[in-house]
């Protein structure tokens, strides 16, 4: 057994969740903005279908050994959001719809050998196909948030913040960094609290927060709610949180991890 049936009831979940949202908007709601500066509503639902698409790319290079680009250019990827953006909004779910159709058929199209075959999208480095569950889940997950349309980092399931701050700080970057140290608090099983320490991050303050505040944070999706300075000495910040924080160290600088399991491990993180 690998981590791939539990990926795949993850972003079934995940993409139904999206479904809902989707199916809930109005034209007006469509055209309105979305947190994602310049894009609307539609933009993003565009892109989600278009990511979709360009996954079943990679999927393909991977059950081919044909190299199979995520995109043709940059510039293609704009056209295509753009092309597809501004369309009413029972055609802009349909096209969600259809493309996470067509991705979930992708999926179970791989043979089992091929989910270890190295594929690469727009940005270096490469990693093994069964990555592309996660980087699906990703941006479900993260442009969900960004509709602004009743769903919210709260709403992140468990597994989902864990693997994605497990992932962020092994592509952090410390040459971009804006904090020196992350300290994670959440609930210990006894009632009281526990706490993970990301040391070593570069040059700025220290931060402390719980794992889902912390994710919301680091990926742009919240001002810093509940997420506070942490003063040399101190186990916690008191105060709000968000209150003379840094702007957030640059997000995504890797698509991957550089170093990933060739073969779906058995669990991910």
């Amino acid at each position: 057994m690998t981590v791939l049936p539990a990926l795949q009831a993850e972003l079934a979940s995940a993409t139904n969740q999206l479904l809902a949202t989707a199916a809930s908007l109005s034209d007006a709601d469509a055209a309105a903005p979305s947190l994602l500066p310049g894009w609307t509503r539609g933009h993003v639902l565009a892109h989600l279908a278009r990511n979709a698409d360009s996954y079943v790319n990679l999927l393909t290079w991977a059950k081919t050994g044909v190299r199979t680009p995520q995109y043709t250019s940059h510039e293609a990827r704009r056209a295509g959001i753009d092309a597809s953006a501004t369309r009413p909004a029972a055609r802009l779910l349909a096209d969600v719809e259809d493309g996470a159709a067509r991705f979930a058929a992708a999926v179970r199209d791989v043979p089992a050998h091929a989910w270890a075959a190295p594929v690469e999208g727009m940005r270096p480095p490469p990693h093994p196909a069964w990555y592309v569950l996660v980087r699906r889940l990703r941006e479900v997950g993260i442009h969900h948030v960004d509709l602004a349309a009743g769903y919210g980092p709260a709403d992140w399931p468990e597994p989902f913040v864990r693997r994605e701050l497990h992932d962020l700080r092994l592509c952090w970057s410390r040459e971009h960094s804006t904090v020196s140290e992350i300290v994670l608090r959440e609930g210990a099983p006894d009632g009281g609290e526990r706490a993970a320490t990301w040391p070593g991050l570069g040059h700025g303050p220290a931060v402390t927060g719980t794992p889902r505040d912390m994710l919301a944070w680091l990926t742009g999706r919240s001002g810093g709610q509940g997420v506070s300075l942490l003063p040399a000495g101190q186990s916690h910040a008191p105060g709000p949180g968000g209150v003379d924080l840094p702007e957030p160290p640059p997000w995504l600088s890797m698509t991957a991890p550089a170093v990933l399991p060739a073969t779906p491990p058995k669990d991910y993180p």
